[in-house]
Formats: structure tokens, C-alpha cells, sequence
């Protein structure tokens, strides 16, 4: 049966708000949560982006669910301060937590003043930071490693009994046959024309294994117009692929390309509804194709009118379905 889960986007919430939130969210019948890991909002509208690692402590002390994350090892973190990190919420936390490593965007890495890397050198730089983390969070004691990072005799001394899953992000189906060759899941979001099936096809045809994530940009609202209203406002600056998603450094760059955006645009990467039903019937279908987890991520500031709604007109149909 697939997982219902609530997307925390750190970018458009005071991470203290977004901790009643995601509590929450769980009351109202969810059953897990992820959350986003940015230095910075896609747009000054959004205006926020709290320390993910902390509010992840927070977050999982005060729930019973599991939450996960994403996080971009190789430049603003270090993969030996991931490991470690991620294995003590592992510890404190046992079976609740789970890390997907991505290549990062310019937009967060590029506070650390060093080079910001084109596309496949990322690529690889992950593929070496994945396996540093993995073989930290296994026991293995590294003495000495030199490449895209360096290691110097690093061990984890409090880890959990069995290793936190690291899943990757993908977008393309390009990274999901490379994520395949060392993830132990994957986790993609929804695309026009429903591309997203295409990357979920190309894991599995790699031979990728584990569970399969989608998160759902969605705007729901008492009226279809405060919907669209809410989406255009919130969500323009994120309806870019690459380069420009993974390459501009700044929110002010972001607003500047999305200016001339269309609600037309943000249709194609937002669901907008004031509908229940229909949101449940989309919702219901974006998990036949084989995905076995779904986050919502209603795109809004505002969550707990979209909580209530999701607990009492939709997640009841899509359980019972």
C-alpha cells in the first residue's frame, strides 16, 4: 500500500512554525514527512530556509513518524559531517529516518566561496561522497582519502544498528540509471506530462532496487483562483529545469528569470484545485505507476487549512483505495 507522507519545505517556513506543522500533520492522519535542506529560498517571497539538520532532531523527537531529507554532501557539508550527522539521527531515532543525497544547486552550495562544478564532475563528486558516507555509517575506519573531497582518519563511533537508507534524488532519467548503480532507493517529483514515470522506468530498468519517493507540488485553496494565486506567487521561481535551477546562486536571480512567468507555466509543475476529489484522483493515479511513497507539498505558507482538508477529505480515499 502506498505511504502518504507531508513535504516540510524549509524555504517558505519559520522552521518553528513548520515543526507545529509537521506535528500536525501527523495528527491528521499522515504518515510520514520529508523535508528539504536549503541556505536559501527559491525567491524572497518564500523567505526562509532554517537549518534542516536541527530541525530534524526537533522533528523527530516530537512525532512518531518517520521523516527523511534530502542533502547535498560535497560542498556546504562535508560527507564525513553528513555521516555522522545523519547516523546520530539514525541512533536516536531507529527505523525513522532516511537521507537522499543529491548533487546540490548553486543557490546553497555556493555560500562556501569554492567553485561551483559543471554538472557531471557533481555527478561524480556525489558518487564518491555516497560511498565515504556509506562506508562510515558500515564501521569502516578511513585512514586516508584523497579526491573530489579528503578524508583523514575518520571513524563513527555512534552509529545506528542498521545503517540509515541513502536514496538519491533524480530528475532525469539520465541520474536515476546512475543512481541505480548505488542507491537503495529513489526519490523524484512531478513533471509535466507526467516525466516522472519515465525516471521511475529508467531506475528500475537499471537494476535499482528499494522504495520509489515522488514529491507532489500541489496548491489547493477554498477557490480555484486563490489557488492559482497562491501557486504563481510561491512556486514561479522553481519551474525551471537545468542549468538554471542547478546553476543560479541567488533568490534575486531566481525572481529575476521568473518575472516574466506565467500561471500557464506553473500549471505544468504545480496540481492547482480548490477540488478535493480531484486532487484525491490524481493523487490516486501518480502512485500506479509504481511509486511506493508520496509527499505532498501543498505550496502554500500556509498549512494547517490544507492539513485539515488532506486529513478529513483525502487521505481517508487514497488509504482506502
Amino acid at each position: 500500500m502506498t505511504i502518504y507522507g507531508f513535504h516540510a519545505s524549509q524555504e517558505q517556513i519559520a522552521p518553528s512554525q513548520l515543526l507545529r506543522d509537521v506535528q500536525h500533520a501527523e495528527t491528521v492522519g499522515f504518515q510520514a514527512a520529508m523535508s528539504s535542506d536549503h541556505f536559501m529560498p527559491w525567491s524572497h517571497r518564500q523567505g526562509h530556509s532554517g537549518f534542516t539538520l536541527s530541525w530534524l532532531g526537533a522533528a523527530l523527537a516530537t512525532t512518531t513518524f518517520p521523516v527523511g531529507s534530502v542533502i547535498a554532501p560535497g560542498q556546504r557539508y562535508h560527507p564525513a559531517i553528513v555521516a555522522q550527522a545523519t547516523a546520530t539521527l539514525g541512533e536516536m531515532f531507529p527505523g525513522r529516518y532516511w537521507a537522499a543525497l543529491g548533487a546540490g544547486q548553486a543557490m546553497n552550495e555556493h555560500v562556501t566561496g569554492e567553485l561551483w562544478m559543471d554538472k557531471e564532475t557533481r555527478r561524480r563528486r556525489l558518487l564518491e561522497c555516497a560511498d565515504i558516507i556509506s562506508r562510515l555509517h558500515r564501521g569502516e575506519r578511513i585512514i586516508s582519502h584523497r579526491g573530489f573531497v579528503s578524508v583523514d582518519d575518520a571513524y563513527l563511533y555512534d552509529r545506528p544498528e542498521q545503517p540509515i537508507p541513502l536514496y538519491a534524488t533524480c530528475i532525469t532519467p539520465e541520474a536515476a540509471r546512475l543512481a541505480a548503480t548505488w542507491a537503495q532507493g529513489m526519490i523524484t517529483l512531478n513533471q509535466p506530462e507526467d516525466a516522472q514515470n519515465e525516471v521511475l522506468t529508467a531506475y528500475r530498468e537499471a537494476g535499482g532496487e528499494g522504495p520509489a519517493l515522488l514529491q507532489v507540488h500541489l496548491s489547493w485553496a477554498q477557490t480555484r483562483e486563490e489557488a492559482e494565486a497562491i501557486a504563481h506567487d510561491q512556486w514561479r521561481t522553481n519551474v525551471f529545469g537545468a542549468p538554471l535551477d542547478q546553476d543560479l546562486p541567488t533568490p534575486e536571480h531566481f525572481d529575476s528569470a521568473a518575472a516574466e512567468v506565467s500561471l500557464q507555466t506553473v500549471a505544468k509543475a504545480v496540481w492547482i484545485s480548490a477540488e478535493p476529489g480531484q486532487l484525491t484522483e490524481w493523487l490516486g493515479a501518480a502512485a500506479e505507476p509504481g511509486f511506493d511513497q508520496i509527499y505532498l507539498h501543498h505550496v502554500g505558507q500556509e498549512q494547517r487549512p490544507w492539513l485539515d482538508l488532506a486529513g478529513e477529505a483525502i487521505l481517508p480515499d487514497l488509504k482506502g483505495a
